[in-house]
């Protein structure tokens, strides 16, 4: 199981607030196609990701799905549920396997109300959430397919400091709001012009300089929202560069690598 600095909204937290907020996390694994939360239903569990990739999608009453954004290391999946009681229209689902610290929901709202270093972090790690939500909706009303596909895989690639992403397109034509065959023509040219290798579902960055040329200005707008997150802690220094946190896992009991997701 990877550290428990990993996650990036961990790390920005004093060794008192995380070991604090750890003291009833489990680890554990997320295979591919793991439900993390339901709409209308308010989640068990908070999940610290360590690594992999969520995909956080509107339900609508008839059923369709659409792709609002996505989550890795940079925060906790199901914190917009710590503000009240109100039902949700949104699923989070692994799109690429990981692991994360899982904390129960109740344990997290204690902590929550008790600390207010873990407010301040926890606050503004959902006012990025929204931030980045209304510029991807933004960003699917005006920009192009090609645009709209090179900011996702950019966006999927810092999410999980991965070069490498097995998507199919037929997935990936869902979570940029176009049709399969669109996504087809965009990955043959983005190919062809030597910024990506796309074979059997495996898409691989192999010119990033080359894609962010041809991105959106709203990648750049998205990018620069966790930096500024993660200079905030109650201490009022910079935390972000902690790569370690091994005492905070022996401090808190962390040391088994399996655990269900119930």
């Amino acid at each position: 199981m990877t550290s428990p600095g990993s996650n990036l909204l961990l790390s920005a937290l004093s060794p008192p607030t995380r070991d604090s907020l750890l003291s009833r996390a489990t680890p554990v694994e997320l295979p591919f196609g793991t439900t993390l939360y339901e709409p209308g239903t308010a989640p068990r569990y908070g999940y610290f990701l360590l690594a992999g990739l969520a995909s956080i999608v509107v339900v609508t009453p008839d059923g369709a799905s659409v792709e609002i954004t996505m989550a890795g290391n940079e925060g906790v999946v199901g914190s917009l549920h710590l503000l009240g009681p109100a039902s949700l229209p949104t699923r989070c689902t692994m799109q690429l396997s990981g692991a994360a610290l899982r904390v129960p929901h109740m344990h997290l709202q204690t902590q929550l109300h008790s600390s207010a270093e873990l407010r301040q972090v926890l606050l503004a790690y959902i006012q990025t959430q929204a931030a980045t939500v209304s510029q991807i909706s933004a960003c699917n009303r005006v920009h192009s397919a090609e645009q709209r596909l090179i900011r996702w895989l950019l966006m999927a690639a810092d999410k999980t400091g991965l070069d490498t992403l097995k998507f199919t397109q037929e997935y990936l034509a869902q979570m940029i709001a176009t049709q399969r065959p669109t996504v087809t023509v965009i990955a043959l040219d983005l190919q062809q012009r030597g910024l990506i290798q796309y074979s059997r579902g495996t898409i691989r960055i192999t010119n990033r300089a080359g894609l962010e040329a041809g991105v959106c200005g709203c990648y750049a707008v998205i990018r620069s929202l966790n930096p500024v997150l993660y200079q905030l802690n109650a201490g009022g220094t910079q935390r972000a560069g902690e790569a370690q946190l091994a005492s905070s896992s022996h401090a808190s009991g962390i040391t088994s690598a399996a655990g269900s997701t119930e």
